[in-house]
């Protein structure tokens, strides 16, 4: 082919990219969304997204060592998908490392704060609307849904202004009086009385039953809003698993309704009551975080998986109304300083080592290691070498719900075991305290020891039973998505919902 004409075709290339991209561009700002969807990872980096997708890949067959599985369609998660990308700081106003509270007043309300305040500043005298509130005054109909409990961290953000997260029965109060259309997942942490002293002392059932909710906690009723909508209601799973949130997916019954059903329903709701004005609604996944406080990869990817298909949820109906749709997801921080990668295991990835475990670290804990315990605690003797090496029950339920077979083992994990047995079993072991703090945090020691050998197996490692200060990823898709690539702050974050949904400047005085 002649010189002249291969420069014809790049130069009909380059045009063509950039008709598209423009195109796109137009489309996005064409018009401000009308439906506005925010999902909260929380807990949530990029170690997390790559984790989860590296299941997803040896789940459905491929291997996480090849970047051919690894890049195929269906083992991505729907939000890495999503065509705008970007990534955002999330330092508080004094802190590297926030919390949630701080984390989720600048998603909400676009300012810093300290840790353990919501919706209000680092001083604790102003406090500010959140961009659901504001959308409510502006019209809108607005949903709050977690799988943590409903007045926790995240999601009282967006509806609450108060001095101390554990201030829950206080927070609990202002939802009630919200008047907003739709709240779903978790229960509930104090409702009949204060959380701890200073805080409100009201029943919180009387309180939603005066201001019109309807409460619903059972799967079939739940789900029924889905053909048939309503307003004012509060979905309540049927079983709590801690601190009345939802479980763990991993350990999800039947009668329990997914974060991605839970979604669903919400849309539905809103949808139905907000076909002239539009909706916000703001989803978290909570327990991403949690399950990461716990070191536990197979909990934490399982509800991501839950997390993202919530995510495909909006997205179905993003395809409905692409040009009325904005959809957000990032997350407020990451949680446990998750490795791709750990020292014993170099280059490369087993995660085929991961998909023999059947519960949660909490089910496990909660269940089957209070009977193992109360069956073997009389008389035992922490200063036998190998009191978890002669018991073949406990080796047959690390078998059975973590897929951790004592035989393959080397001498290192065995010693770890050990030692983590006895401090289970009886408050001491061999360690100093300082080992205890660095091996188990405040987790029971033998069942962190289990999910940390577990993982290291298949090459994934953590730094922190706490938060950490790396930024956190942005993927947006619809109108006005264009706003969230790039790289900014948090508090950014609510500046550019403000304005998609036309709310004004942030932040607004209470």
């Amino acid at each position: 082919m002649k010189k002249r004409n291969i420069a014809v075709l790049i130069v009909f290339a380059m045009l063509l990219a950039f008709t598209v991209n423009a195109a796109y561009a137009v489309e996005s700002r064409a018009g401000l969304p009308k439906y506005v969807f925010f999902f909260l990872g929380d807990g949530m980096s990029y170690s997390q997204i790559q984790a989860t997708e590296a299941y997803i890949t040896t789940l459905n067959g491929g291997s996480a060592k090849e970047a051919a599985d690894l890049m195929k369609p269906e083992n991505r998660l729907n939000m890495s998908k999503m065509p705008v990308q970007g990534m955002q700081t999330t330092y508080d106003a004094h802190a590297l490392m926030t919390d949630s509270a701080s984390a989720g007043t600048a998603f909400a309300c676009g300012i810093k704060t300290l840790s353990g305040v919501i919706g209000k500043d680092d001083t604790k005298t102003v406090s500010v609307k959140s961009v659901a509130q504001l959308a409510f005054e502006n019209g809108k109909k607005v949903g709050i849904i977690s799988s943590v409990s409903l007045d926790h961290a995240t999601p009282a953000s967006y509806y609450a202004s108060v001095d101390n997260r554990g201030l829950m029965n206080s927070i609990a109060t202002q939802l009630a009086a919200t008047g907003y259309e739709f709240f779903g997942g978790g229960g509930f942490a104090s409702p009949t009385g204060a959380a701890r002293p200073g805080d409100t002392n009201n029943n919180i059932w009387n309180l939603l039953d005066a201001n019109g909710y309807t409460v619903l906690n059972d799967r079939e009723s739940i789900m029924a809003l889905k053909t048939a909508p309503a307003t004012k209601v509060v979905c309540i799973n049927p079983w709590l698993q801690d601190s009345a949130a939802m479980p763990y997916a991993i350990d999800r019954p039947a009668t329990n309704v997914s974060l991605a059903e839970m979604t669903e329903v919400g849309i539905a709701c809103l949808e139905s009551a907000g076909r002239t004005t539009g909706f916000f609604l703001m989803v978290e996944g909570g327990k991403v975080d949690w399950a990461c406080h716990a070191n536990d990869a197979v909990a934490t990817v399982n509800d991501m998986i839950d997390f993202d298909n919530a995510v495909g949820a909006a997205l179905a109906f993003y395809k409905k109304y692409p040009r009325d749709t904005l959809i957000v997801v990032t997350g407020d921080h990451e949680t446990g300083g998750m490795s791709i990668g750990h020292a014993t295991t170099a280059y490369t990835a087993y995660y085929n080592r991961l998909m023999n475990q059947t519960c949660s670290f909490q089910y496990f804990g909660d269940n089957q290691w209070p009977a193992h315990k109360a069956a073997y605690q009389t008389g035992y003797d922490y200063t036998l070498p190998n009191n978890l090496e002669t018991n073949p029950e406990f080796r047959t339920l690390m078998l059975n719900n973590f897929g951790l077979d004592w035989n393959t083992l080397n001498a290192y994990q065995k010693e770890k075991l050990e030692d983590a047995y006895d401090k289970s079993m009886c408050g001491l072991n061999n360690n100093t305290s300082a080992e205890n703090t660095f091996l188990y945090g405040g987790y029971e020691p033998i069942v962190v020891t289990i999910t940390h050998i577990l993982n290291e197996n298949a090459s994934i490692g953590w730094t922190s039973y706490s938060h950490t200060g790396q930024p956190v990823p942005v993927f947006a898709q619809g109108a006005s998505a264009w706003r969230f690539s790039g790289f900014y702050d948090n508090t950014d974050i609510a500046k550019y919902l403000a304005k998609a949904m036309n709310l004004g400047t942030l932040p607004v005085l209470k």
